[in-house]
């Protein structure tokens, strides 16, 4: 089926990808002519595993094209899949600009009749606005005899794991009323849905809410357990038995209830801060959305409360080493990533950051340029080069199992702030070191701050 898909970014670009990978004729837009460019050259844009050996495939195969063209899109495609960014306004609700933009640059190109399909991540209401949107334009250019379907398909892709979510989906939602739509979207999903029926067909509305809330749902299991860190650290529990303990309850289960240093990313914050505003728009205050989101802006301080802490409030001079900068493992995407929140702490406490990331050196880069205080290391290990303290703030593989004779070496000081509780608490006590994790208390070999040592920046 030829198929048209307006936005390259994570969405959109996994999107075509997997479409054209089962044999769709895909044509993806973007207004970015740079970023076109460099997806025809085979420059992929982001890190997502396996993408760009995807995208490179498909687009050799003639079954993956890129345009700036619009209306080249719009002719292309039978249905057009609308993957553009809903950032948050000022308000905290979604902005859809851009999903109204392509809506009417959709109407200005349309000669036939399409089935449009809401992709991004969009408040409940606007696929109505989208066919408002639509109708007002054809009515305009008198070209109201085309007809056009608005379908709502939410995505539910995990960064770091994205093409392995688009291609074994757990389930596909489907927004529509209109027969004609559903059969076509069920020919395009077909080979994801071969072992048993993934797709649920529900109204317009609820396909709309359901992305939402299943990402708040998400949100809200990691702040519930975070908070739970925090009475753990209270009462003298540590909140990975805990975890364990509530896990294995299969009406709890063990995904989303590690605590951490709080969540970030393109979609959690974001989500979680519209549908608040969605529903205040009701005049319906979502007290536990609200909690969840306070939690979370509460949790992004805490590794900065246990540093300041144990030096006493003496943090200017003193250097860190921080491993990992992007929100999670296997993307470098560094949006409301508690790493941000963590550095430009430290910086204004006056201290200093020798900061490395497998994957987001470069977005660190872009964000921050040559700041002053924030040292971007070739390896995890030149970021501990006369560090007082290490700090985990990202959970790779490549920080699960490090040499920490070689750490404390390295180390001015043996001291672990452990944002996602990669260690033991007991070994490192065994190893000389003061480490400090999330739930879990402290395992110190001595419990006063440290004496004072001045230190070489790397």
């Amino acid at each position: 089926m030829r198929i048209t898909v307006f936005g390259t970014g994570y969405v959109g670009l996994v999107q075509g990808a997997v479409l054209a990978e089962v044999g769709h004729d895909v044509l993806c837009v973007d207004v970015d002519a740079a970023k076109i460019e460099g997806l025809k050259a085979g420059r992929i844009p982001i890190y997502e595993p396996g993408l760009e050996d995807l995208v490179r495939k498909n687009h050799a195969e003639g079954r993956l094209g890129f345009t700036t063209e619009a209306a080249e899109g719009v002719a292309h495609g039978r249905i057009l899949f609308i993957a553009v960014g809903t950032p948050p306004d000022e308000d905290g609700s979604a902005d859809l600009s851009y999903v109204l933009g392509v809506a009417g640059t959709v109407a200005e190109a349309m000669e036939e009749p399409k089935v449009v399909v809401t992709k991004s991540t969009v408040p409940v209401g606007t696929a109505d606005r989208v066919a408002a949107k639509i109708t007002e334009v054809l009515g305009r250019r008198q070209r109201s005899d085309l007809g056009f379907e608005v379908v709502s398909n939410p995505e539910f892709l995990k960064e770091g794991a994205a093409v392995a979510d688009c291609m074994r989906p757990d389930r596909i939602v489907i927004g529509t009323a209109s027969p004609e739509a559903e059969e076509l979207l069920r020919e395009v999903y077909a080979p994801f849905s071969r072992n048993h029926d993934k797709i649920i067909v529900m109204d317009l509305r609820s396909a709309e809410l359901t992305k939402y809330a299943a990402n708040c749902m998400l949100a809200t299991k990691i702040s519930f357990m975070n908070e739970i860190a925090g009475l753990a650290e209270r009462l003298g529990a540590d909140v990975e038995m805990v975890r364990q303990g509530i896990g294995s309850d299969p009406r709890i289960g063990w995904h989303f209830i590690y605590p951490g240093a709080g969540y970030g990313g393109s979609c959690f914050p974001k989500d979680v801060k519209a549908l608040i505003a969605t529903a205040r728009g009701t005049g319906f205050e979502p007290a536990v959305l609200a909690a969840v989101e306070d939690r979370n802006e509460a949790q992004k301080r805490v590794l900065f409360d246990k540093i300041a802490a144990h030096y006493r409030g003496d943090l200017a001079g003193r250097v860190f080493a921080l491993w990992g900068l992007a929100f999670k493992p296997n993307t470098d995407d560094m949006r409301e990533a508690a790493s941000r929140v963590l550095m430009e702490a430290l910086w204004d406490a006056g201290a200093k950051v020798q900061a490395y990331d497998p994957e987001a050196m470069e977005e660190a880069q872009r964000l921050y340029g040559d700041r002053e205080g924030l040292t971007l290391c070739g390896t995890k290990e030149a970021a501990l080069k006369g560090a007082d303290a290490l700090v985990t703030l990202t959970e790779w593989q490549a920080f699960r199992a490090p040499d920490f004779e070689a750490i404390g070496e390295k180390l001015s000081e043996r001291v672990i702030f452990d944002g996602r509780n990669l260690y033991d608490p007991v070994r490192m006590a065994r190893k000389g070191f003061a480490y400090y994790a999330i739930g879990r208390g402290l395992a110190a070999p001595q419990a006063a701050a440290p004496t004072r040592a001045a230190t070489p920046v790397a």
